[in-house]
């Protein structure tokens, strides 16, 4: 258990410090001589990225933090690894990940059926764990005082890298046709945060850490949005299409 918290921690660590760079301010000032935070609705993510900086600013944004979530992805799922390698090299008569049991003797016997179970459990609580903290470190970046984005464009990349393109093409469905119906980018980013766990739990097979932090990691996005939500119950949210001096001062 301790190994396990130990690369969790690891996990998380580095994945929240790679999520915390903000590539929409760093875009912004170095490319176009500009704060992001200073113009359009104050955020650093795509949305406000496409308003001030336009369509190369807006993707080049989008890249960079989909691509962070891809490399949390990627950082949590070398670290799996190393957990089953060290739980399975420890020499400890039994060792229980979830309900996969590896027995190990002098000779280091292990069943290909518990090591692949095993594998799967130690994927989930370590890549659970990364995951949100990519998000975390997005949302509260600690080169931005603790504020920061909304996650969306993070989530979805790691979520690309855990489950591959059928999970993105469905929250990127939900998300445009959400989004194209309301004309509200909002609702359709919400929308998508709902819809995660659910696709996090066919793809998961009910793996229930992973499905846990996908749960808590959409409820930060949602909250994240609080301030649009607040907006939308007032009636005053800003649909697609809006002018930009008509724009509200979002909360990052």
């Amino acid at each position: 258990m301790d190994k396990i918290l130990f690369f969790s921690a690891i996990a998380f660590l580095l994945s929240f410090l790679l999520g915390s760079i903000p590539w929409g301010v760093i875009i912004s000032r170095l490319f176009y001589r500009q704060d992001i935070r200073e113009h359009g609705s104050g955020n650093i993510g795509t949305t406000n990225a496409f308003r001030t900086m336009g369509a190369v600013g807006g993707v080049a944004v989008f890249c960079l933090d989909f691509l962070k979530g891809i490399l949390a992805g990627f950082i949590s799922m070398v670290l799996a690894v190393m957990l089953v390698v060290d739980l399975s090299a420890s020499g400890t008569e039994a060792i229980v990940i979830g309900s996969a049991k590896l027995v190990i003797f002098g000779k280091s016997i292990i069943d290909a059926e518990s090591l692949a179970v095993a594998t799967t459990h130690a994927f989930g609580l370590v890549a659970g764990v990364g995951f949100f903290g990519a998000i975390c470190g997005h949302v509260f970046s600690p080169w931005l005082k603790f504020k920061g984005g909304k996650g969306i464009a993070v989530a979805a990349g790691a979520l690309f890298f855990a489950f591959g393109p059928i999970s993105l093409v469905v929250l990127a469905s939900v998300f445009a046709l959400l989004t194209i119906v309301t004309r509200y980018v909002s609702v359709g980013s919400i929308s998508a945060a709902l819809v995660a766990p659910f696709v996090a739990a066919w793809a998961m097979h009910g793996e229930p850490f992973f499905i846990g932090m996908v749960c808590l990691s959409a409820s930060l996005v949602i909250w994240a949005h609080r301030g649009n939500i607040a907006r939308l119950r007032a009636g005053n949210e800003n649909r697609i299409g809006a002018k930009k001096d008509a724009l509200a001062k979002e909360e990052a």
